[in-house]
């Protein structure tokens, strides 16, 4: 897809990922609508990029299909819809630890808004034969994230339902891209904005990642990896799926040995 002149919804745009796929969408020529629950910051974000903003909570389809009425009022039907709200929270103790606040917070995020997102939208896609998904999800949804089972599982549903979209629905138009980076230069893992991100290996800044997902989608291509890596590491775990669990046990106590806890603002140094 060319996004010149197209209309883009990012959700979670406020700051981090969200903010620079903004950013490089409009760069593209892209008419950007910017979503977050961050009503301040959703409106800062936006006004830099001459764009609209819209206060949205994801988890709630009220609030999405909201965003979609705002955005085809003002700029006419969505050509792409970029779901990238996310949450990280971690786990206390063992693998189901987390409450079921946590769990459903997941879900809610990283499957059941691509979901309302999907209903918003997909019916005017298909009747104009064409239209875009971008959908944030995680070298976790691929791999696994060790020490957050419940972002790792809803992850895995991340990719999944964006199968199905391109299962169901490529021969109708629509394109579907799936973006799968480790880690990114964000507040989720402890980084300022602007934070320089080169000082530990593996990790790339938001403006990278971006500049990965506008080549994708100009090549309108299903997995985007930021992170080339990741790409091999499912290759090693298709080939041997016990080698590879075994392998990820040793790299958890290896983590645990070195700082005593699998935080995710902590471990990623390490990897």
């Amino acid at each position: 897809m060319n996004l010149n002149d197209k209309t883009v919804v990012v959700t979670g745009g406020a700051r981090g990922i969200g903010k620079a796929l903004g950013q490089a969408f409009s760069d593209q020529g892209a008419r950007v609508v910017i979503a977050d629950i961050l009503a301040e910051e959703t409106a800062e974000t936006a006004a830099a990029i001459s764009g609209l903003a819209v206060t949205c909570d994801v988890s709630r389809e009220e609030n999405v299909q909201h965003l979609v009425t705002a955005v085809e009022k003002t700029y006419g039907p969505i050509d792409l819809f970029c779901s990238n709200a996310g949450i990280c929270r971690g786990e206390p103790s063992h693998s189901a630890s987390a409450p079921n606040t946590v769990w459903q917070a997941c879900w809610d995020i990283h499957v059941m808004a691509h979901v309302y997102a999907a209903r918003a939208v997909l019916p005017s896609m298909l009747e104009r034969g064409e239209g875009y998904f971008v959908q944030m999800a995680s070298a976790a949804g691929l791999l696994s994230q060790i020490g957050d089972a419940a972002y790792s599982a809803s992850k895995h549903a991340t990719v999944g339902f964006a199968e199905s979209l391109s299962i169901t629905h490529g021969d109708d138009g629509i394109k579907i891209s799936v973006v799968c980076p480790q880690y990114v230069a964000t507040p989720m893992l402890g980084y300022s904005e602007n934070e320089d991100s080169d000082q530990f290996p593996g990790v790339i800044s938001p403006i990278e990642l971006a500049r990965t997902v506008v080549e994708g989608i100009e090549a309108e291509k299903f997995l985007i990896l930021p992170h080339p890596d990741v790409a091999k590491f499912i290759q090693h775990k298709t080939a041997d799926y016990d080698r590879w669990l075994g392998g990820m046990r040793k790299l958890r106590r290896n983590i645990l040995s070195e700082i005593g806890s699998t935080r995710l603002e902590e471990m990623h140094k390490l990897i």
